[in-house]
Protein backbone atom coordinates (compact mmCIF):
# COMPACT_ATOMS: atom_id res chain seq x y z
CA UNK A 1 0.00 0.00 0.00
CA UNK A 2 1.78 3.35 -1.25
CA UNK A 3 1.09 6.63 0.95
CA UNK A 4 0.82 10.13 -0.88
CA UNK A 5 3.88 12.05 0.11
CA UNK A 6 2.17 15.13 0.49
CA UNK A 7 -0.16 14.00 2.46
CA UNK A 8 2.73 12.69 5.06
CA UNK A 9 4.33 16.31 5.01
CA UNK A 10 0.91 17.99 6.07
CA UNK A 11 0.58 15.82 8.91
CA UNK A 12 4.07 16.18 9.95
CA UNK A 13 4.22 19.66 9.95
CA UNK A 14 0.18 20.34 11.35
CA UNK A 15 1.54 20.43 15.35
CA UNK A 16 4.16 22.88 14.26
CA UNK A 17 1.21 24.96 12.34
CA UNK A 18 -1.13 24.75 15.42
CA UNK A 19 1.66 25.56 17.84
CA UNK A 20 2.47 28.66 15.77
CA UNK A 21 -0.78 29.53 15.34
CA UNK A 22 -1.92 29.56 19.38
CA UNK A 23 1.70 31.66 20.20
CA UNK A 24 0.53 33.80 17.37
CA UNK A 25 -2.62 34.42 18.80
CA UNK A 26 -1.52 34.67 22.63
CA UNK A 27 1.09 37.40 21.30
CA UNK A 28 -1.51 39.23 19.28
CA UNK A 29 -4.01 39.54 22.20
CA UNK A 30 -1.30 40.89 24.98
CA UNK A 31 -0.99 44.21 25.90
CA UNK A 32 2.44 44.59 25.48
CA UNK A 33 1.82 43.98 21.63
CA UNK A 34 0.79 47.65 21.26
CA UNK A 35 3.47 50.21 19.50
CA UNK A 36 2.76 52.99 17.54
CA UNK A 37 1.55 53.35 14.36
CA UNK A 38 5.06 53.87 12.89
CA UNK A 39 6.09 50.21 14.09
CA UNK A 40 2.83 48.51 12.19
CA UNK A 41 3.95 45.70 9.60
CA UNK A 42 4.27 47.45 6.14
CA UNK A 43 2.16 44.63 4.39
CA UNK A 44 -0.52 45.54 6.78
CA UNK A 45 -0.31 49.24 6.42
CA UNK A 46 -0.58 48.32 2.17
CA UNK A 47 -3.33 46.29 2.63
CA UNK A 48 -5.36 49.22 4.69
CA UNK A 49 -4.64 51.57 1.81
CA UNK A 50 -5.92 49.04 -1.09
CA UNK A 51 -8.76 48.76 1.33
CA UNK A 52 -9.35 51.97 2.19
CA UNK A 53 -9.38 53.05 -1.35
CA UNK A 54 -11.99 49.57 -2.31
CA UNK A 55 -14.35 51.63 0.30
CA UNK A 56 -13.77 54.82 -1.67
CA UNK A 57 -15.20 53.41 -5.09
CA UNK A 58 -18.15 51.66 -3.10
CA UNK A 59 -16.89 48.09 -3.12
CA UNK A 60 -17.71 47.49 -0.15
CA UNK A 61 -16.72 43.15 -0.19
CA UNK A 62 -13.06 43.96 -1.56
CA UNK A 63 -12.47 46.42 1.47
CA UNK A 64 -13.63 44.09 3.60
CA UNK A 65 -11.17 41.33 2.84
CA UNK A 66 -8.55 43.78 2.58
CA UNK A 67 -8.73 44.88 5.96
CA UNK A 68 -9.75 41.90 7.33
CA UNK A 69 -6.00 40.70 5.43
CA UNK A 70 -4.76 43.96 7.22
CA UNK A 71 -5.43 42.90 10.41
CA UNK A 72 -4.66 39.22 10.20
CA UNK A 73 -1.20 40.57 9.20
CA UNK A 74 -1.34 42.96 11.95
CA UNK A 75 -3.46 43.00 14.67
CA UNK A 76 -1.86 46.23 16.34
CA UNK A 77 -2.95 48.43 12.93
CA UNK A 78 -5.75 50.71 14.46
CA UNK A 79 -6.60 52.57 11.06
CA UNK A 80 -7.75 49.03 9.85
CA UNK A 81 -10.16 48.78 12.60
CA UNK A 82 -11.51 52.42 11.57
CA UNK A 83 -11.76 51.68 8.66
CA UNK A 84 -14.13 48.55 8.40
CA UNK A 85 -15.86 50.66 10.82
CA UNK A 86 -16.44 52.77 8.23
CA UNK A 87 -17.73 49.83 6.17
CA UNK A 88 -19.79 48.29 8.44
CA UNK A 89 -21.50 52.25 8.41
CA UNK A 90 -21.96 52.13 4.93
CA UNK A 91 -23.94 48.93 5.26
CA UNK A 92 -25.65 50.57 8.32
CA UNK A 93 -24.08 47.91 10.61
CA UNK A 94 -23.76 50.77 13.20
CA UNK A 95 -23.44 48.23 16.31
CA UNK A 96 -20.88 46.69 14.32
CA UNK A 97 -18.94 50.10 13.97
CA UNK A 98 -18.87 50.76 17.11
CA UNK A 99 -17.69 47.60 17.97
CA UNK A 100 -15.00 47.70 15.43
CA UNK A 101 -14.48 51.18 16.80
CA UNK A 102 -14.04 49.75 20.53
CA UNK A 103 -10.99 47.82 19.09
CA UNK A 104 -9.32 50.71 17.69
CA UNK A 105 -9.62 52.96 20.89
CA UNK A 106 -8.63 50.02 22.84
CA UNK A 107 -5.05 50.48 21.34
CA UNK A 108 -5.06 54.10 21.49
CA UNK A 109 -7.91 55.99 23.65
CA UNK A 110 -7.34 59.45 22.59
CA UNK A 111 -7.62 58.67 18.92
CA UNK A 112 -10.13 61.64 17.50
CA UNK A 113 -10.45 60.02 14.26
CA UNK A 114 -11.70 56.40 16.00
CA UNK A 115 -14.01 58.50 18.47
CA UNK A 116 -16.08 60.50 15.60
CA UNK A 117 -16.59 57.28 13.59
CA UNK A 118 -17.66 55.83 17.00
CA UNK A 119 -19.53 59.03 17.78
CA UNK A 120 -21.53 59.03 14.00
CA UNK A 121 -22.44 55.46 14.52
CA UNK A 122 -23.99 55.76 17.93
CA UNK A 123 -25.86 59.07 16.17
CA UNK A 124 -27.32 56.36 13.86
CA UNK A 125 -28.83 54.28 17.05
CA UNK A 126 -30.00 56.96 18.57
CA UNK A 127 -27.48 56.82 21.04
CA UNK A 128 -26.84 60.99 21.44
CA UNK A 129 -25.76 61.80 24.64
CA UNK A 130 -23.05 58.91 23.85
CA UNK A 131 -21.81 60.52 20.69
CA UNK A 132 -22.12 64.21 22.36
CA UNK A 133 -19.28 62.95 25.06
CA UNK A 134 -17.39 61.54 22.19
CA UNK A 135 -17.40 64.85 20.89
CA UNK A 136 -16.57 66.75 23.73
CA UNK A 137 -13.58 64.16 23.75
CA UNK A 138 -12.76 65.20 20.17
CA UNK A 139 -12.58 68.80 21.22
CA UNK A 140 -10.72 68.67 24.10
CA UNK A 141 -7.73 66.59 22.15
CA UNK A 142 -7.99 68.84 19.24
CA UNK A 143 -7.95 71.85 21.55
CA UNK A 144 -8.33 75.29 19.82
CA UNK A 145 -7.97 74.17 16.33
CA UNK A 146 -10.36 72.67 13.65
CA UNK A 147 -10.67 68.95 13.80
CA UNK A 148 -12.24 67.22 10.98
CA UNK A 149 -14.05 64.56 13.17
CA UNK A 150 -15.28 67.44 15.54
CA UNK A 151 -16.82 68.91 12.69
CA UNK A 152 -18.02 65.67 10.69
CA UNK A 153 -19.67 64.41 14.33
CA UNK A 154 -21.00 67.52 15.24
CA UNK A 155 -22.96 68.45 11.97
CA UNK A 156 -24.32 65.17 12.13
CA UNK A 157 -25.28 65.14 15.76
CA UNK A 158 -27.05 68.30 15.03
CA UNK A 159 -28.82 66.16 12.07
CA UNK A 160 -29.90 63.73 13.89
CA UNK A 161 -30.05 59.96 14.35
CA UNK A 162 -31.12 58.47 10.46
CA UNK A 163 -32.69 55.23 12.25
CA UNK A 164 -35.16 57.39 14.30
CA UNK A 165 -36.33 59.20 10.95
CA UNK A 166 -36.83 56.31 9.12
CA UNK A 167 -40.47 55.47 8.24
CA UNK A 168 -42.54 53.43 10.79
CA UNK A 169 -44.84 50.85 8.69
CA UNK A 170 -48.35 51.38 9.18
CA UNK A 171 -49.98 49.07 11.29
CA UNK A 172 -51.76 46.71 10.01
CA UNK A 173 -55.34 47.22 9.63
CA UNK A 174 -58.24 45.28 12.10
CA UNK A 175 -60.75 43.17 10.25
Amino acid sequence: MSTNPAWETMMRLLPIAVVLGVMGATIASSGETQVPDAQINAQSLQWQKAGEAALAAGQLQSADDALETALIIDPRNRGAFVALARVAQKQKLYGQAIRFTNKALALEPNDPVALGVQGEAMVELGAVSRAQQNLAKIKSLCGSKPCAPATSLSALIQRGPAMAKAETPAAPKKN
